[in-house]
């Protein structure tokens, strides 16, 4: 909708503002109030398969982020800000140019106010009002949990991609032998595949389950999941024979702990625990759809895969 500020302003003082008026009013100037945290993903559409956000998400708990960082979008992260954690972050995967960085773990202003800075930023000290609304630093420290990325660095091209990865909005609390090596794993598996066959672009979704008791929580804040899972789909491949069934899409879910039950992954006695396993996208789908109560549709016409 186009505002007429003309119109607008040639009202006179005498003039009684209508209720319509008013509408239209709030209407023109309600993008002052939504930055980057928003009812929607439309500033950052080229994250998404098709431009299409994942389907069948409902809840008044989940924020829309667009990862605004040094004036640009990076990715996208669908936060959800009861459980003080990402229910998934929507990225383009690119082989890194560098080295991972170590910055300071930065936090989403527009979550704790709207009218705040659109851009992740760094909090030395956060105030109650950011507390309240997102983890922070703090949660993780001595939590025993690692902050684990969904959107990894190693999956971003450019030093500032990769440092945009460290927002807490893009953060669950996640086991060292599960960062560290068996879903760290899959990542690496993911990008050798991105660089071997895909030609164009490789889009990835990716997010967690958590523990239906919703009892998990490190510092009665911050909801641990029990599952993390990811999807992708490269559409423009080269692919062969040896990789025919992992394209044009294909997924996965990790154990995020070695005592959970075998329904989902079956844990494999002669490991850890944390055992990974790849499947078909439809399959992961009707994971989620058991486990989240939702019928999650992740990408775009299955990403040609139906």
């Amino acid at each position: 909708m186009k505002c007429n500020s003309a119109i607008l302003l040639q009202r006179t003082e005498r003039e009684m503002v209508s209720n319509g008026a008013l509408f239209l009013l709030l209407t023109c100037f309600s993008g002052l109030v939504y930055g980057e945290v928003a009812v929607n993903f439309n500033n950052c559409l080229q994250f998404f398969y098709r431009n299409e956000p994942p389907k069948g998400i409902t809840g008044p708990e989940y924020r829309h982020i667009c990862q605004l960082y040094h004036n640009a979008y990076r990715f996208a992260t669908l936060y959800n800000s009861k459980y003080r954690t990402p229910l998934y972050s929507a990225y383009k995967l690119h082989s890194p140019d560098g080295k991972r960085p170590h910055p300071n773990w930065m936090i989403e202003p527009q979550l704790a106010n709207s009218k705040g800075d659109k851009s992740m930023t760094y909090i030395k000290n956060p105030d109650q009002n950011v507390k309240e609304s997102q983890a922070v630093d703090d949660d993780y420290k001595h939590s025993g949990y690692t902050r684990g990325h969904l959107n990894p660095s190693s999956h971003q091209a450019t030093k500032d991609d990769r440092t945009a990865t460290f927002t807490l909005t893009n953060i669950v609390p996640q086991t060292a032998t599960s960062n560290g090596r068996d879903w760290n794993n899959f990542e690496q598996k993911m990008l050798a595949r991105f660089k071997n066959v895909c030609k164009d672009k490789l889009y990835v979704v990716t997010g967690i389950i958590p523990y239906q008791s919703g009892k998990h929580k490190i510092k009665d804040r911050v909801y641990i999941p029990e599952y993390i899972w990811s999807a992708y789909c490269c559409n423009d491949n080269n692919v062969g024979k040896d990789q025919g069934k992992y394209f044009p899409t294909y997924a996965a879910v990790g154990r995020n702990d070695p005592n959970s039950g075998n329904d989902v992954v079956k844990k494999d006695p002669k490991k850890s625990g944390y055992d990974v396993k790849e499947m078909p996208l439809e399959e992961l789908e009707t994971i989620l759809k058991k486990k989240l109560n939702m019928n999650i549709t992740l990408f775009h016409g299955h990403c040609g895969a139906k």
